[in-house]
C-alpha cells in the first residue's frame, strides 16, 4: 500500500514539474499566436532583423534560395514576412491555435484575399518561429485540421445530404436508350 502511495505522489510531482517546465507556452514567442503578433509588429516597423528572428532556420535557407533566384536582396524577400496577412493596417483576427509536439499553427484572416490563412510554426531554439521553409520542404507536420477546413468539410457534408439518393432496387440504366451495335463478320477472301 505504501509503494502505491509513493508511486502516485511521484507521478503527481513529475506531472507538476513537467507542466511548470513547459517552454512552449508563455512569454514572447511562447505560442504560435504570440509569435505571429511579434512577426506582424516587426513587419509593420520594417525591422528586418526582428522579421528574420521570427523565422525558422529552414525558412532562412528558403529565403536565401528565393533571393538568389529572383536576384533580390534578402531584406526584400523578408519584408512582408512571407504572408499576405501582414498587408492589413492593423493586427488581423487570429483564431484556432493548434499545437502538436514541436509544430503549431494558427489561422489568420487574410483581408486581401478574404479568407483564413493557416500559418505553420515550429518550436526552435526556445521560441515559436514561422515555418515557411518546413512547409515548402515538406518537413512540416500539421498539428491538425484548421477550423476553416473543418467548416468547409461540414458545409460539403451538409450539401451532399440534400441530394436525393437512388434506391438500391432501381436500375440506374432504366431511362437510357442504348442500342448495342454488333459488328458483322467480314467475308474472308483468299487474296494475300
Amino acid at each position: 500500500m505504501r509503494s502505491l502511495y509513493y508511486t502516485a505522489l511521484l507521478t503527481a510531482l513529475l506531472a507538476l514539474v513537467l507542466s511548470c517546465g513547459n517552454t512552449t507556452s508563455g512569454g514572447p514567442g511562447g505560442s504560435p499566436t504570440e509569435a505571429y503578433k511579434g512577426l506582424f509588429a516587426a513587419v509593420k516597423s520594417k525591422d528586418t532583423e526582428r522579421i528574420k528572428a521570427a523565422m525558422s532556420k529552414k525558412t532562412h535557407a528558403f529565403a536565401e534560395m528565393v533571393a538568389g533566384r529572383q536576384n533580390q536582396p534578402i531584406e526584400k524577400v523578408f519584408e512582408n514576412g512571407f504572408t499576405a496577412t501582414t498587408f492589413s493596417e492593423s493586427l488581423p483576427e487570429i483564431r484556432d491555435e493548434r499545437v502538436s509536439g514541436e509544430f503549431g499553427a494558427v489561422e489568420v484572416w487574410n483581408a486581401k484575399d478574404k479568407r483564413w490563412e493557416d500559418l505553420g510554426f515550429v518550436f526552435e531554439d526556445g521560441a515559436w518561429k514561422l515555418a515557411i521553409g518546413e512547409m515548402f520542404g515538406g518537413t512540416f507536420k500539421s498539428p491538425g485540421k484548421s477550423r476553416a477546413i473543418k467548416e468547409q468539410e461540414a458545409a460539403n457534408a451538409m450539401s451532399n445530404n440534400l441530394v436525393p439518393g437512388m434506391p438500391d432496387n432501381v436500375n440506374m440504366n432504366a431511362n437510357t436508350n442504348v442500342q448495342v451495335i454488333v459488328p458483322k463478320e467480314r467475308p474472308q477472301t483468299n487474296k494475300p
